[in-house]
């Protein structure tokens, strides 16, 4: 199947492009989520229409994640949780539990701008975090989990 993208998708292409990606990804995922149109001739001529269009939205969203990077470029986080004697934590922390710390701390962040490639935290310690603002703009911060 292919089509053209009405967005940056990682790994995939830029605005724009036309390319091949296999069905159910395109029927799935792609094209109900608005990243995508099926690459018609009547959708090619609308695009074309649209894409300067596109491009500005784009540009605008870019600048958005570069404003609230800067803002967020070396922030360290306090997250206290329940802990044992030796640092082990009663539970988790996760993308929300971290998401939800910085948003406290008056930078608006959603769950799914967290990457935690490694998974959720279990001990008390230091972390970088990484946060996706934007397919091009990702921002490392700092968590210290404390004890309570």
């Amino acid at each position: 199947m292919e089509v053209i993208l009405l967005e940056k998708v990682g790994k995939l292409g830029n605005l724009g492009d036309k390319v091949a990606v296999k069905a159910g990804y395109g029927r799935n995922y792609l094209i109900p989520y608005g990243k995508a149109v099926s690459a018609t001739e009547k959708n090619l001529a609308d695009f074309e229409a649209r894409r300067a269009e596109l491009e500005k939205a784009a540009a605008e969203a870019k600048a958005s994640a570069d404003t609230r990077s800067q803002g967020l470029e070396g922030k360290e986080i306090l997250i206290t949780a329940k802990a044992g004697d030796e640092g082990k934590l009663f539970g988790s922390v996760g993308t929300k539990d971290v998401a939800d710390a910085i948003s406290a701390a008056g930078h608006a962040i959603e769950k799914r701008e967290v990457r935690m490639p490694e998974g959720a935290i279990r001990q008390v310690g230091t972390y970088d975090i990484s946060l996706q603002l934007h397919s091009d703009v990702v921002v490392t911060v700092k968590v210290i989990i404390q004890p309570e």
